[in-house]
């Protein structure tokens, strides 16, 4: 098989200085944190170049990677670290948007991995840089480039006091070899004065001002839009329809049928209404007669399912770990503590809906695309278009919300098929009802737990079965066999030293499709571990907080079960610390007002450590979160005021699930469609929270999921220390506080 062409620095430096000399240096950034895989692509040798730092004789500093930005804050992120290693004001740092070529960039943004995976390679390319343009420097002064240093954009040679702009350099600097990235001096971290410091970010003001675009905004001269009708239950097909009502509505130029496509995007297919505005899209759907086979998935139901997670929980699972012999020391332990939790699907529900704008032509395509995978969509298009992947062109827009959503490809096959049968510009928009009842769901999930404490207070056994509709067996070809994979995370090395430790997992088939939303698993198993070593505090008449320190132990660092080779161990002392600090900064301890009560969580996702303490009140049977206190340690934090941003985010996305949010089946199809009935925290709903950011040296890890696992397990532990009540499904329901 033919391989894609690797690009080097010569080729990319002729492109991209065509128009003038340029200083370019490229480097390699992975596109996807291993904590998410990308979705099944055509496998090709990785470019060991593919962003690019571009320095011009305008001093202009461009950093091109291919990296989306939905919220998260990396466009500010970014251009900090390179500008540190730079001595360069960050904000005249420019991100540009690679093009979507796939011999010389890696699209992808998921995992909570931009900045983990940019920090060493960013600093390592600004450094070269820096030291190219020093040297160039010293050679045009004649002078020891050990007498020059980089300051404020340029070199400054301090005993003669001659200083050069970058710009002035970049000729003659991009004249020398590039400097070994593993042996280029990095600046002393205790020099930094950017890294580490809070920043506004870069497009605050144009998301304040309504300037910023997002992809719902594109528009193209002719472009038609296009909303689609679905069959309402997942996997059932187009029977027959009746076009008639639908085109009679003012605005509508034509229905189209479109074919379901899967594996791989799994589409769902279906009746497609063209019109000249959204509005009459709609309406021309309303108005459509249609007739579906709705298949076999027209049987299943939250009831169903949860039949079948307990008959799964009835029987032993698959051994996933064993440490030790947990059934025995279950059996030799005089009181043994028990319990199970249960979770429903959940949707994304970002605030910008789905859509895709596309244009097939015959000689190339071009796209404006929300997505954080458009190497991904570039190959879909291509695909259907008939076209090489290379005259497709994909802009990524901002977005408004991703959450592991627009990591899929659907709404984009749906565009692309629309395109391509019209020939025109196309907008496929899906509405509210759309987004919540044809997504991806993170997993309906069961867990029952057995555990024991020996005469000292120790953690005697663990053991944890679970069953659950495993995103693995939703994208794996063979993820039947290995559906566990995705479905544990730090549960199976949670921090708290036993000598019996079991894990068994069965899967549960549905219909219903799977894939990452945020934080993936660690949203289920941050709340069951957290949870359960609550119960076991409590059957211990001994303080959460205390207890969990002493269930920790001494340091000790803890290898990732799920991923040995690539992932960081968990530190207990990391772990422990931000506890305590949580613990500190919320008063853990000191009286609350009657009729409140503090509840703590602990966890380690992506890398990174999290504590929350929530205050909690319950008055006619609602829960009322008043206060969250956070401690997290994601490393060095390149920018704390995003870092606190991010983990603000992930409280009122937890809340949101914690208090509200369930998708249930019945029929086959999701009851729930909008905000009606698929809630939100609103303003008066959210709690006052406090994020404080651990100031390490250590590199950074990621922060836009690790806030979210240790909130649901906070409040409820609270609800329990208040009510004594054991909330042990989600959301929490009147019934259960009762």
């Amino acid at each position: 098989m033919a391989t894609a062409p690797i690009v080097n620095r010569r080729d990319f430096l002729k492109k991209s200085a065509a128009s003038g000399t340029a200083l370019v240096i490229g480097f390699y950034l992975p596109a996807v944190a291993h904590a998410q895989e990308a979705q099944p692509q055509e496998k090709k040798p990785p470019n060991p170049l593919n962003a690019w730092v571009r320095i011009t004789p305008d001093n202009h500093v461009t950093l091109i990677l291919g990296k989306s930005e939905m919220g998260q804050g990396i466009m500010t992120a970014l251009p900090m670290i390179l500008a540190e290693e730079l001595y360069f004001d960050w904000k005249n740092v420019k991100i540009e948007q690679a093009p979507t070529n796939p011999n010389i960039y890696d699209h992808g943004t998921g995992g909570s991995g931009s900045v983990a995976g940019s920090w060493l390679p960013l600093r390592r390319a600004g450094a070269a840089a820096r030291e190219m343009l020093i040297s160039a420097a010293a050679a045009r002064w004649n002078v020891n480039p050990n007498t020059c240093v980089a300051k404020d954009g340029g070199v400054l040679h301090g005993a003669r006091k001659n200083f050069l702009t970058y710009g002035q350099l970049v000729e003659d600097a991009a004249k020398l070899p590039i400097p070994d990235f593993k042996t280029v001096p990095l600046k002393n971290s205790d020099e930094f004065t950017i890294v580490g410091h809070d920043t506004r970010r870069f497009e605050s003001r144009e998301k304040a001002t309504g300037a910023a675009k997002f992809g719902i905004d594109s528009r193209m001269p002719g472009m038609q839009f296009a909303v689609i009708a679905r069959c309402p239950v997942f996997g059932g097909k187009l029977k027959s329809f009746d076009a008639a009502k639908a085109k009679a509505v003012p605005g509508v130029k034509d229905v189209i049928a479109i074919d379901p496509v899967g594996p791989g995007a799994f589409t769902a297919g279906g009746v497609v209404v063209l019109a000249e505005n959204s509005w009459a899209a709609m309406q021309g759907r309303k108005a459509l007669q249609v007739t579906w086979d709705e298949g076999p998935a027209a049987s299943e139901s939250t009831d169903s399912l949860r039949k079948q997670f307990l008959d799964n929980a009835a029987k032993p699972g698959k051994v996933v770990r064993n440490d030790g012999d947990a059934d025995a020391a279950l059996s030799a332990t005089a009181k043994k503590i028990e319990a199970t939790y249960e979770f429903p699907f959940a949707c994304h529900a970002t605030m910008e809906p789905m859509n895709c704008t596309v244009h097939i032509r015959p000689d190339g395509a071009e796209a404006w695309i929300p997505t954080q995978a458009p190497q991904w969509a570039q190959e879909i298009i291509a695909k259907i278009g008939g076209l090489p992947p290379e005259k497709v062109i994909v802009h990524t827009t901002l977005m408004g919300g991703g959450f592991g959503r627009r990591y899929q490809a659907d709404f984009v096959m749906e565009a692309a098929q629309v395109a391509k049968a019209t020939g025109k510009p196309v907008m496929v928009l899906w509405t509210r009802e759309d987004d919540m009842q044809h997504g991806f769901y993170r997993p309906a999930s069961y867990h029952r737990f057995s555990g024991a404490l020996d005469e000292k207070g120790n953690l005697a056994v663990w053991k944890h079965f679970q069953t659950s509709t495993s995103i693995e067996a939703m994208w794996n070809p063979k993820g039947e066999e290995v559906a566990e994979k995705s479905e544990f995370a730090t549960a199976a090395f949670i921090p708290y030293q036993t000598p019996n430790y079991r894990i068994e997992y069965t899967l549960a088939k549905s219909s219903v499709p799977r894939a990452w939303w945020r934080s993936v698993e660690h949203s289920t198993s941050g709340f069951v571990v957290e949870s359960f070593v609550d119960e076991l505090a409590n059957a211990a008449s001994a303080d959460p907080l205390e207890f969990r320190l002493h269930l920790i132990g001494e340091d000790r660092k803890i290898p990732d079960f799920t991923n040995p080779k690539e992932g960081k161990p968990l530190d207990t002392a990391r772990q422990k610390a931000v506890l305590k600090l949580a613990a500190e900064k919320a008063e853990w301890g000191k009286p609350l007002p009657k009729g409140i009560a503090h509840g703590i969580a602990g966890y380690f996702s992506f890398e990174s450590y999290t504590a929350a303490v929530a205050e909690v009140s319950v008055k006619n049977g609602a829960v009322k979160v008043h206060r969250l206190v956070y401690a997290v340690d994601c490393g060095r934090p390149i920018n704390p005021e995003g870092v606190r941003a991010q983990v603000e985010s992930a409280a009122i996305y937890a809340l949101s699930a914690s208090l509200h949010d369930a998708i249930t089946i019945k029929g086959g199809r999701v009851e729930q469609g909008n905000f009606n009935d698929y809630q939100m925290p609103r303003i008066g709903d959210t709690p006052k929270t406090e994020v404080h950011v651990v100031m390490s040296k250590e590199e950074p890890t990621g922060i836009g999921e690790p806030g979210l696992p240790v909130v649901a397990a906070a409040v409820c532990n609270a609800i329990c220390s208040l009510t004594k009540k054991r909330i042990r499904r989600l959301p929490i329901r009147k019934e259960d506080l009762a």
